[in-house]
């Protein structure tokens, strides 16, 4: 377990806002936020287009992928896929700030805060005695021709997999320059225990515990009833490469569901743990198995 709660916050002068896009009555929490954080000396810098959404003059406000640099702290009114958009886009930046999830959306697993409760758990931060968890990243990169063409670090996953037309695609595998495994599968996901509980527990993988140091390679609906997940260490370097030898075959390489690109034959999708890693703040008091049980309804009959 080599990704342990980190130190406290260190003192928040500057808090990003952000928010889901499309969130309808955003203009008043936003404006009731600001208020209240200007109250406490703390500057709320709200972000482009949340901005925009709630009716604020926007002039001068940065983007999504300015903001990190602008704040010590980020707090994501929204759903997991707006905390992994900006857990993102932080790490991009070469960057750590923490994140504080609250919960606009159906599941929320990483934005645990309910809306109800976001005042109380912002207090918790802001007073030293809300808990860092360090989250483990991954660095992906589609190497084309022997050359890096695209790079990404995502905090849930990677998925390579065929594209629209009901066919499988042989992915090759390998693992720290040796070979694994051919998968005739419909794709391969590598996650990281984060994302242990997204696309890789529907595809049938196991919950893995956010302190785990390891990664979960995962085919996707495989041509063979062998293929099964494997846990692998985090310090891995996984290499996929779809085998695209008929007309029309396609493959996609997808980074937290949030981008994907088209491969051509001959790339391949190298990913390693990222030097980079998420700090996500635990501003209530839960552990981790409750969240479980709570979000996933884990353990019940």
């Amino acid at each position: 377990m080599s990704e342990p709660s980190a130190p406290p916050l260190s003192p928040v002068r500057r808090l990003g806002i952000v928010a889901k896009p499309g969130l309808d009555r955003i203009g008043g929490e936003v404006r009731g936020l600001a208020s209240w954080l200007k109250e406490r000396g703390v500057e709320p810098v709200v972000e482009a287009r949340t901005a925009q959404q709630a009716g604020l003059d926007s002039t001068g406000a940065p983007d999504r992928d300015g903001l990190p640099g602008r704040v010590d702290l980020v707090l994501v009114l929204g759903g997991d896929g707006t905390l992994l958009g900006m857990a993102d886009r932080i790490a991009q930046a070469n960057l750590e700030i923490p994140i504080l999830g609250v919960n606009y959306g159906t599941l929320g697993f990483l934005t645990e805060v309910p809306l109800p409760e976001m005042y109380q758990a912002l207090a918790r931060t802001l007073d030293g005695h809300a808990v860092i968890d360090t989250r483990l990243m991954l660095q992906a990169t589609i190497v084309r021709g022997g050359a890096p063409l695209s790079s990404h670090v995502v905090l849930n996953d990677v998925a390579v997999t065929g594209g629209s037309l009901s066919r499988i695609v042989e992915f090759w595998v390998t693992v720290d320059d040796e070979f694994v495994a051919a998968f005739n599968a419909d794709g391969i996901i590598l996650s990281s225990p984060t994302g242990s509980t997204a696309y890789n527990l529907s595809a049938g993988g196991p919950i893995v515990h956010p302190q785990v140091d390891a990664l979960v390679l995962n085919p996707i609906a495989p041509h063979a009833l062998t293929n099964r997940p494997v846990v692998i260490p985090a310090s891995s370097r996984v290499v996929i490469s779809p085998l695209l030898r008929r007309d029309g075959d396609e493959a996609y390489a997808t980074f937290d569901g949030q981008r994907g690109e088209q491969l051509a034959a001959q790339d391949a999708v190298h990913i390693a743990r990222s030097p980079r890693s998420m700090r996500l703040v635990r501003a209530m008091p839960s552990s981790y198995y409750s969240v479980l049980r709570t979000k996933l309804r884990w353990a019940e009959r």
